[in-house]
């Protein structure tokens, strides 16, 4: 009885906290296309104006790829009316900070400033839309920064190229294929011709959303936003590719060797839907039972309690056309790659088996109830939630409804997806082994 009151005592709290945490926004359309995401919050002077592109590196072309990436670095070289090098001054020198970002399916730019820098925010960003300058001096010098970027995350870092090389053998035909940082001799035989045709294709007002959250006036940001963005000229129409795999039946096995490690890995990686299937957020809570944390099921196995492993990682990557969910662990002493790979398999057995356990059950929908709680926390947090579920999920209201879908998931079908996706002979078994690279 004790344990009923208190369940319904935690299951109206969360409620509270659901409602609580309700994001409020407007949302429209420029005659140009650029779609408008305004969110009020004055609870504090902070302002945060972004701009979401679809496009990254999966719209790029097999021959030249890494565009997508490049340009973030690219646009920040200086416009029409900013001088090169000026940009990131222009934000210090008015107390703002700004960064921007890449994944395979967009581009993400934002500016934090206090409230009575709204309007500069939006001629920063309606600058980059509309004034680019893209030189062969710019170019020059992000291919510098591009290729320094490389070697410091990735052929310079342990364990750097894990993601890149199980990428290679998950997808055959899909861009998914290869990683954001692309190639550099791509890069390098590029012209500038070609740097001035992918800004045109994708850098335009149809292709992004531009979010202002946070301690504003709706009717002035409006004004505002039609006077910086509304003359922006339309661009021509995308045309997308709708590119198929092939279903994995037969496991691959590859290996790859990394002169920057002492200690082998071992990973395994699934092809799984993309984000909008529902079988998406149920393998995101599998990934949370069997893998996120210190209790996760394969972290008290074979790190506490076997001693077999030094260190269990996953990663379940959430993508527009394909998501992919990949288990790996680093041996401990005389354990073998193959070892934790039996011990990995035997906790997915477990729960294609039987379903998990009630406690367990509850144990994740905590997590992510926290999850949710947390990503509406602040201001720049909202505004990149609400670009993303708009442009990637073309669900804006996901912001506050997304959690009920992860309450809807019951132990059944936790139980039927493990039995439909996470098979050995639907996924990569990548060897990561120490030694001299066996690729570039």
């Amino acid at each position: 009885m004790k344990a009923n009151l208190l369940l319904t005592i935690c299951l109206m709290l969360l409620a509270t906290i659901s409602k609580a945490q309700e994001v409020a926004y407007q949302e429209y359309n420029l005659d140009n296309g650029l779609h408008v995401i305004l969110h009020q919050d004055n609870a504090a002077p902070v302002v945060t104006t972004s701009v979401m592109y679809h496009v990254g590196a999966k719209d790029e072309n097999e021959n030249k790829t890494g565009f997508a990436h490049f340009f973030e670095h690219l646009l920040f070289e200086g416009t029409a009316n900013i001088e090169r090098g000026e940009w990131f001054k222009i934000v210090s020198s008015n107390g703002g900070q700004n960064n921007a970002n890449t994944t395979q399916d967009r581009t993400y730019y934002y500016e934090v400033f206090t409230s009575n820098n709204l309007e500069l925010g939006l001629w920063l960003e309606s600058e980059r839309l509309m004034h680019p300058v893209i030189n062969q001096i710019g170019v020059d010098t992000q291919k510098e920064v591009v290729q320094e970027e490389r070697r410091m995350r990735y052929d310079n870092s342990p364990y750097g190229r894990w993601q890149e090389q199980m990428g290679i053998n998950l997808y055959k035909k899909h861009p998914y294929r290869w990683q954001t940082i692309g190639s550099l001799e791509h890069l390098a035989s590029a012209s500038l011709e070609d740097f001035k045709n992918f800004n045109k294709t994708y850098y335009v007002p149809n292709n992004a959303v531009l979010v202002v959250a946070g301690d504003i006036d709706i009717a002035t940001t409006k004004k505002m936003i039609n006077d910086y963005f509304g003359p922006i000229p339309r661009g021509e129409k995308i045309q997308r590719k709708t590119i198929t795999e092939d279903p994995i039946a037969q496991t691959i096995k590859a290996s790859y060797k990394d002169p920057n490690i002492q200690i082998p890995a071992i990973f395994a990686g699934y092809r799984t839907p993309k984000n909008t299937d529902r079988e998406a957020y149920v393998l995101d809570m599998i990934s949370t039972y069997l893998s996120s944390g210190k209790s996760s099921k394969l972290y008290k196995k074979l790190v506490d309690e076997e001693k077999k492993a030094v260190q269990v990682f996953a990663f379940n990557i959430s993508q527009e056309d394909y998501g992919s969910y990949v288990i790996g662990a680093l041996p401990l002493g005389e354990n073998s790659l193959q070892d934790l790979l039996n011990e990995i398999d035997e906790e997915i057995v477990k729960l294609q088996t039987d379903l998990i356990s009630e406690k367990d059950y509850q144990k994740i929908q905590n997590k992510f109830e926290n999850q949710f709680v947390n990503s509406n926390s602040s201001i720049a947090g909202i505004a990149n939630s609400l670009a993303r579920y708009y442009l990637l999920y073309d669900n804006t209201d996901l912001i506050n409804s997304e959690i009920e879908i992860y309450r809807s998931v019951t132990r059944e079908e936790i139980k039927n997806v493990a039995n439909k996706y996470l098979n050995p002979n639907q996924r990569v078994e990548l060897q990561y082994l120490p030694g001299e690279s066996t690729g570039k």
